[in-house]
């Protein structure tokens, strides 16, 4: 092979281990450590790396994709689903960590030529944002376990019940102290995008944070290609003859369920919203169909003020 054409390179993931493949040519395996990262790096630095592909597993990539784009390595970060998907349209029905890091490769190379590759590579990580990020998925974490145990309480008797009434104050301290890390965590690193989304009626201070942590990309790339992001624009299901009802789905999860959260109140006191609302109810459009749009007007609005650099104006964005 010669040294200066590209090589892609797919890494499988596990809690414990990095299994990682070019297309052909022995796999290697490293320690999913700080130790593991670092040799891994050095190696692949000895490579003329066109684009390496690495499967999202719950989190245990993080760390190995922050070291590699830190290293100046051009790394991806894709769906597990849609890469079970490429194995399967390639044949490939076994599944084995070897087999995985090997049509994760494939897969970057095919990448490689997408006109979208520079879209798909991970930025070095910013340590502000990274504790936003942590700090944004422990709350959740708190959410559900009070909603888990908020759900046995009706059930419960006697110390049973005792117990879980512990837990329950014991989680809303935890809870608001989260809120109050979250708040002073934004206030110090994120001041200026906090004050412009915070401008808007029924952007709380969940949705702020979501947005802040989860869509770096809002006021940066236009709305058609913000909504695809989010997983809210419609996708059409039509083949041949048939004609099928549009749908959304995909993307990305939390800031889809903070955008409705938030319409959900914008709808009562956001004017633009109320009013948009009030009409695709008269419309005939179902009451989800129509919430699920104006999460998609609030999208855009908060688009263009990241943008401009504007705060919200409701006489402007009412009219």
């Amino acid at each position: 092979m010669n040294i200066s054409e590209p090589v892609f390179v797919g890494i499988d993931v596990s809690k414990a281990t990095l299994d990682v493949a070019e297309i052909s040519g022995p796999a290697l395996r490293f320690e999913n450590t700080p130790a593991g990262n670092r040799r891994l790096c050095e190696h692949l630095a000895t490579r003329s790396v066109g684009l390496i592909v690495v499967e999202a597993t719950g989190g245990y990539e993080r760390d190995c994709v922050a070291a590699l784009s830190t290293a100046g390595l051009p790394v991806a970060v894709v769906n597990p689903r849609q890469a079970r998907d490429f194995a399967r349209s390639s044949g490939q029905l076994a599944k084995t960590d070897r087999l995985d890091a090997r049509m994760l490769a494939q897969w970057a190379a095919v990448l490689h030529r997408s006109p979208k590759r520079a879209q798909l590579l991970q930025a070095p990580p910013d340590l502000a944002m990274v504790q936003l990020r942590a700090l944004l998925t422990r709350r959740q974490q708190l959410v559900e376990m009070r909603t888990a145990e908020s759900n046995r309480l009706s059930g419960a008797q006697g110390r049973a019940h005792k117990s879980i009434v512990a837990v329950l104050k014991t989680l809303d301290r935890q809870l608001a102290a989260m809120d109050a890390d979250l708040d002073r965590h934004i206030d110090q690193h994120h001041r200026p995008a906090r004050d412009l989304l915070d401008s808007v009626k029924g952007v709380g201070p969940q949705t702020l944070a979501t947005l802040i942590a989860d869509l770096p990309e809002l006021g940066k790339i236009p709305s058609r290609q913000l909504s695809a992001l989010v997983g809210l624009a419609p996708i059409n299901c039509d083949s041949g003859r048939y004609r099928g009802q549009q749908h959304i789905w995909g993307g990305r999860r939390r800031v889809r369920s903070a955008l409705y959260m938030a319409v959900l109140s914008g709808t009562r006191f956001n004017p633009a919203l109320k009013a948009f609302y009030t009409r695709l109810l008269a419309a005939g459009k179902p009451k989800k169909v129509a919430l699920i749009a104006c999460a998609h007007k609030l999208l855009r609005i908060l688009n263009a003020i990241m943008r401009t650099g504007q705060p919200w104006d409701p006489a402007r964005n009412t009219a």
